[in-house]
Protein backbone atom coordinates (compact mmCIF):
# COMPACT_ATOMS: atom_id res chain seq x y z
CA UNK A 1 0.00 0.00 0.00
CA UNK A 2 1.57 3.82 -0.72
CA UNK A 3 2.07 5.25 2.16
CA UNK A 4 0.99 8.71 2.29
CA UNK A 5 3.28 11.98 4.17
CA UNK A 6 1.80 14.69 5.82
CA UNK A 7 4.27 17.61 6.80
CA UNK A 8 2.98 20.64 8.22
CA UNK A 9 5.87 22.92 7.80
CA UNK A 10 8.54 23.05 5.05
CA UNK A 11 11.43 22.08 7.03
CA UNK A 12 9.54 19.02 7.75
CA UNK A 13 8.86 18.47 4.31
CA UNK A 14 12.28 18.67 3.65
CA UNK A 15 13.28 15.76 6.73
CA UNK A 16 10.34 13.89 4.52
CA UNK A 17 12.20 14.23 1.19
CA UNK A 18 15.50 13.30 2.88
CA UNK A 19 13.98 9.82 3.76
CA UNK A 20 11.75 9.00 1.14
CA UNK A 21 13.94 10.76 -2.15
CA UNK A 22 11.37 9.02 -4.54
CA UNK A 23 8.06 10.63 -2.75
CA UNK A 24 5.81 12.47 -4.98
CA UNK A 25 5.03 15.55 -4.18
CA UNK A 26 1.03 16.72 -4.41
CA UNK A 27 -0.74 19.66 -4.48
CA UNK A 28 -3.81 19.24 -5.43
CA UNK A 29 -3.36 15.98 -7.09
CA UNK A 30 -5.55 16.69 -10.02
CA UNK A 31 -3.16 15.99 -12.78
CA UNK A 32 -1.07 13.41 -10.63
CA UNK A 33 -3.66 11.33 -9.10
CA UNK A 34 -5.17 10.63 -13.00
CA UNK A 35 -1.19 10.71 -14.56
CA UNK A 36 -1.25 7.46 -11.27
CA UNK A 37 -4.30 5.78 -12.23
CA UNK A 38 -2.93 5.47 -16.16
CA UNK A 39 0.16 4.01 -15.35
CA UNK A 40 0.51 0.50 -15.38
CA UNK A 41 2.52 -1.85 -12.69
CA UNK A 42 3.17 -2.07 -9.14
CA UNK A 43 3.97 1.75 -7.67
CA UNK A 44 5.02 2.19 -4.19
CA UNK A 45 6.22 5.55 -4.08
CA UNK A 46 4.86 7.74 -1.35
CA UNK A 47 2.63 10.57 -1.38
CA UNK A 48 4.04 14.02 -0.05
CA UNK A 49 1.25 15.98 0.43
CA UNK A 50 2.12 20.40 0.34
CA UNK A 51 -1.77 21.29 1.12
CA UNK A 52 -0.66 21.83 4.72
CA UNK A 53 2.54 23.16 4.20
CA UNK A 54 2.04 26.64 5.35
CA UNK A 55 4.95 28.23 3.66
CA UNK A 56 3.63 27.24 0.59
CA UNK A 57 0.20 28.62 0.98
CA UNK A 58 -1.46 32.47 0.21
CA UNK A 59 -1.45 35.76 -1.94
CA UNK A 60 0.95 38.77 -0.72
CA UNK A 61 2.21 42.31 -2.20
CA UNK A 62 5.95 42.21 -2.17
CA UNK A 63 6.40 46.10 -3.25
CA UNK A 64 7.37 45.05 -6.86
CA UNK A 65 5.57 41.56 -7.39
CA UNK A 66 3.19 39.74 -6.53
CA UNK A 67 4.11 36.18 -4.64
CA UNK A 68 1.43 33.36 -4.83
CA UNK A 69 2.23 30.23 -2.88
CA UNK A 70 2.80 27.18 -5.25
CA UNK A 71 -0.35 25.31 -3.64
CA UNK A 72 -2.55 28.40 -3.44
CA UNK A 73 -5.82 26.88 -4.88
CA UNK A 74 -7.13 28.26 -8.19
CA UNK A 75 -10.34 29.26 -6.57
CA UNK A 76 -8.15 31.59 -4.25
CA UNK A 77 -6.29 33.16 -6.64
CA UNK A 78 -9.04 33.75 -9.05
CA UNK A 79 -10.71 35.70 -6.33
CA UNK A 80 -8.15 37.76 -4.78
CA UNK A 81 -8.62 41.48 -5.51
CA UNK A 82 -4.62 41.57 -5.92
CA UNK A 83 -4.35 39.53 -8.66
CA UNK A 84 -7.34 40.59 -10.30
CA UNK A 85 -5.78 44.50 -10.32
CA UNK A 86 -2.03 43.77 -11.16
CA UNK A 87 -2.78 39.97 -13.30
CA UNK A 88 -5.74 39.94 -14.51
CA UNK A 89 -4.69 37.71 -17.45
CA UNK A 90 -3.95 35.46 -14.94
CA UNK A 91 -7.30 35.03 -13.29
CA UNK A 92 -8.53 34.54 -16.82
CA UNK A 93 -6.33 31.91 -17.37
CA UNK A 94 -7.13 29.83 -14.56
CA UNK A 95 -10.65 30.37 -14.53
CA UNK A 96 -10.58 28.34 -17.91
CA UNK A 97 -9.12 25.99 -15.66
CA UNK A 98 -10.96 22.64 -15.33
CA UNK A 99 -14.65 23.00 -13.71
CA UNK A 100 -15.25 24.60 -10.24
CA UNK A 101 -14.45 21.35 -8.37
CA UNK A 102 -11.23 20.97 -10.49
CA UNK A 103 -10.29 24.80 -9.30
CA UNK A 104 -10.99 24.54 -5.92
CA UNK A 105 -8.48 21.65 -5.62
CA UNK A 106 -5.95 22.56 -8.19
CA UNK A 107 -3.11 24.86 -7.85
CA UNK A 108 -1.01 27.03 -9.51
CA UNK A 109 2.36 25.28 -8.75
CA UNK A 110 1.03 22.28 -10.06
CA UNK A 111 -0.07 23.34 -13.36
CA UNK A 112 3.53 25.10 -13.54
CA UNK A 113 5.06 21.96 -12.42
CA UNK A 114 2.98 19.77 -15.29
CA UNK A 115 4.66 21.62 -17.87
CA UNK A 116 1.54 21.14 -20.77
CA UNK A 117 2.12 22.61 -23.86
CA UNK A 118 -1.72 23.23 -23.26
CA UNK A 119 -1.37 24.61 -19.68
CA UNK A 120 -3.75 27.22 -19.60
CA UNK A 121 -1.94 29.52 -16.90
CA UNK A 122 1.50 29.35 -18.36
CA UNK A 123 1.35 31.77 -21.55
CA UNK A 124 -0.15 34.60 -19.24
CA UNK A 125 2.26 33.89 -16.39
CA UNK A 126 5.45 33.98 -19.83
CA UNK A 127 4.01 37.53 -20.29
CA UNK A 128 4.01 38.77 -17.26
CA UNK A 129 7.56 37.89 -16.78
CA UNK A 130 6.92 35.44 -13.80
CA UNK A 131 9.24 33.97 -11.70
CA UNK A 132 9.33 30.08 -10.32
CA UNK A 133 10.82 29.85 -7.01
CA UNK A 134 11.95 26.57 -5.96
CA UNK A 135 13.65 25.39 -2.73
CA UNK A 136 15.75 22.51 -1.44
CA UNK A 137 18.40 21.89 1.69
CA UNK A 138 20.40 23.69 -0.54
CA UNK A 139 18.83 27.10 -0.45
CA UNK A 140 16.84 28.85 -2.40
CA UNK A 141 16.93 30.02 -6.53
CA UNK A 142 14.54 31.92 -9.03
CA UNK A 143 14.01 30.80 -12.41
CA UNK A 144 11.79 32.79 -15.30
CA UNK A 145 9.31 30.25 -16.12
CA UNK A 146 10.21 30.06 -19.58
CA UNK A 147 13.43 29.00 -19.01
CA UNK A 148 12.08 26.30 -16.35
CA UNK A 149 9.49 24.62 -18.10
CA UNK A 150 11.83 22.76 -21.02
CA UNK A 151 9.22 20.95 -22.98
CA UNK A 152 6.24 18.72 -22.95
CA UNK A 153 5.79 17.62 -18.60
CA UNK A 154 9.64 18.59 -18.22
CA UNK A 155 10.96 21.25 -15.65
CA UNK A 156 14.35 22.39 -14.75
CA UNK A 157 13.09 21.37 -11.12
CA UNK A 158 15.98 19.30 -9.58
CA UNK A 159 15.79 16.58 -7.24
CA UNK A 160 14.49 17.09 -3.65
CA UNK A 161 13.73 20.66 -4.51
CA UNK A 162 10.09 22.05 -4.16
CA UNK A 163 8.53 24.78 -5.86
CA UNK A 164 7.42 27.16 -2.79
CA UNK A 165 6.36 30.85 -4.81
CA UNK A 166 5.23 32.07 -7.90
CA UNK A 167 6.79 35.73 -8.60
CA UNK A 168 4.86 38.01 -10.72
CA UNK A 169 6.03 41.66 -11.33
CA UNK A 170 3.65 44.20 -11.17
CA UNK A 171 1.97 44.31 -15.15
CA UNK A 172 1.86 48.13 -15.68
CA UNK A 173 1.09 49.91 -18.41
CA UNK A 174 -0.32 47.67 -20.94
CA UNK A 175 -4.38 48.78 -21.54
CA UNK A 176 -5.12 46.28 -24.12
CA UNK A 177 -4.90 42.57 -22.78
CA UNK A 178 -6.85 39.51 -23.62
CA UNK A 179 -6.53 35.85 -23.14
CA UNK A 180 -8.44 32.82 -25.37
CA UNK A 181 -8.59 29.75 -25.44
CA UNK A 182 -10.47 27.33 -28.41
CA UNK A 183 -11.54 23.86 -27.09
CA UNK A 184 -14.03 20.95 -28.39
CA UNK A 185 -16.30 22.24 -25.64
CA UNK A 186 -17.58 25.54 -23.88
CA UNK A 187 -16.34 23.97 -20.50
CA UNK A 188 -13.48 21.00 -19.15
CA UNK A 189 -11.45 21.58 -22.45
CA UNK A 190 -8.15 21.12 -23.09
CA UNK A 191 -7.08 23.93 -25.09
CA UNK A 192 -6.58 23.16 -28.84
CA UNK A 193 -4.90 26.66 -29.25
CA UNK A 194 -5.04 29.25 -25.98
CA UNK A 195 -3.57 32.89 -27.00
CA UNK A 196 -2.72 35.99 -24.69
CA UNK A 197 -2.08 39.30 -25.49
CA UNK A 198 -0.50 42.61 -24.31
CA UNK A 199 -0.37 46.04 -26.38
CA UNK A 200 1.08 49.22 -25.28
CA UNK A 201 -0.12 52.28 -28.08
CA UNK A 202 1.59 55.47 -28.33
CA UNK A 203 -0.31 58.81 -28.29
CA UNK A 204 0.71 58.67 -32.28
CA UNK A 205 -1.77 55.94 -32.21
CA UNK A 206 0.91 53.34 -33.22
CA UNK A 207 2.38 50.31 -31.32
CA UNK A 208 4.61 51.19 -28.27
CA UNK A 209 5.03 47.72 -27.22
CA UNK A 210 3.60 43.90 -27.69
CA UNK A 211 3.91 40.87 -26.18
CA UNK A 212 2.05 37.50 -27.27
CA UNK A 213 1.81 34.30 -26.18
CA UNK A 214 0.26 30.79 -27.71
CA UNK A 215 -0.61 27.53 -26.10
CA UNK A 216 -1.13 24.03 -27.83
CA UNK A 217 1.25 25.41 -30.88
CA UNK A 218 4.67 24.15 -30.05
CA UNK A 219 6.04 22.04 -27.34
CA UNK A 220 6.29 24.93 -24.83
CA UNK A 221 4.16 28.16 -24.71
CA UNK A 222 5.19 30.03 -28.09
CA UNK A 223 6.79 33.55 -27.86
CA UNK A 224 7.11 34.84 -31.56
CA UNK A 225 9.48 38.06 -31.12
CA UNK A 226 10.12 38.58 -34.69
CA UNK A 227 5.92 38.95 -34.56
CA UNK A 228 5.72 41.39 -31.41
CA UNK A 229 9.39 43.95 -32.86
CA UNK A 230 7.08 43.71 -35.99
CA UNK A 231 4.12 45.53 -34.62
CA UNK A 232 6.58 48.55 -33.21
CA UNK A 233 6.33 52.22 -34.31
CA UNK A 234 3.19 50.61 -36.72
CA UNK A 235 -0.16 51.33 -36.94
CA UNK A 236 -2.57 48.41 -36.49
CA UNK A 237 -3.99 48.67 -39.81
CA UNK A 238 -5.79 46.12 -42.35
CA UNK A 239 -1.92 45.21 -43.80
CA UNK A 240 -0.42 45.39 -40.11
CA UNK A 241 -2.95 42.92 -38.86
CA UNK A 242 -2.51 40.74 -41.98
CA UNK A 243 1.22 40.67 -42.11
CA UNK A 244 1.48 39.66 -38.50
CA UNK A 245 -1.18 37.02 -38.79
CA UNK A 246 0.91 35.16 -41.67
CA UNK A 247 3.65 35.80 -39.72
CA UNK A 248 2.08 33.50 -36.82
CA UNK A 249 0.80 31.18 -39.60
CA UNK A 250 4.35 30.57 -40.74
CA UNK A 251 5.84 30.43 -37.97
CA UNK A 252 4.50 28.32 -35.15
CA UNK A 253 5.04 24.70 -35.12
CA UNK A 254 1.53 22.65 -33.91
CA UNK A 255 1.29 18.55 -34.18
CA UNK A 256 -1.63 16.77 -35.57
CA UNK A 257 -3.40 15.21 -31.70
CA UNK A 258 -6.64 13.43 -31.28
CA UNK A 259 -7.77 17.53 -31.01
CA UNK A 260 -6.84 19.09 -33.99
CA UNK A 261 -4.86 18.68 -36.55
CA UNK A 262 -1.38 21.46 -37.33
CA UNK A 263 -2.81 23.23 -40.15
CA UNK A 264 -6.38 23.63 -38.22
CA UNK A 265 -4.05 25.20 -34.79
CA UNK A 266 -2.17 27.32 -37.30
CA UNK A 267 -5.01 29.04 -38.47
CA UNK A 268 -6.75 29.66 -35.42
CA UNK A 269 -3.35 31.14 -33.76
CA UNK A 270 -3.71 33.44 -36.11
CA UNK A 271 -7.10 34.14 -36.11
CA UNK A 272 -7.08 34.66 -32.44
CA UNK A 273 -4.28 37.61 -33.47
CA UNK A 274 -5.70 39.21 -35.57
CA UNK A 275 -9.12 39.33 -33.49
CA UNK A 276 -6.89 41.20 -30.66
CA UNK A 277 -5.64 43.36 -32.93
CA UNK A 278 -8.56 44.18 -34.78
CA UNK A 279 -10.35 45.16 -31.73
CA UNK A 280 -7.38 47.61 -30.56
CA UNK A 281 -7.78 49.03 -34.12
CA UNK A 282 -11.92 49.74 -34.35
Amino acid sequence: MRAVLKPGRLEELFSLLDRHPDALPMGGGTDLLVKLRRETGRDERPLLLLSHVAELQGISDMGTEISIGAVTPLTRLIADPLVARHAPLLVRASGTIGGPAVRNMATIGGNVRTASPAGDSLPPLYLLGAEVEVASRKGIRRVPVGEFVAGPGCTQLHTREIITRILIPRAEGFPFQAFEKVGLRRSLAVAVVSFTGMVRMSSDGTVEAARFAWGSVAPTVARLPEVEAGLVGRRLDRDTIRAAADAVRRTVSPIDDIRAPADYRRAVAANLLSRFLEGIHA
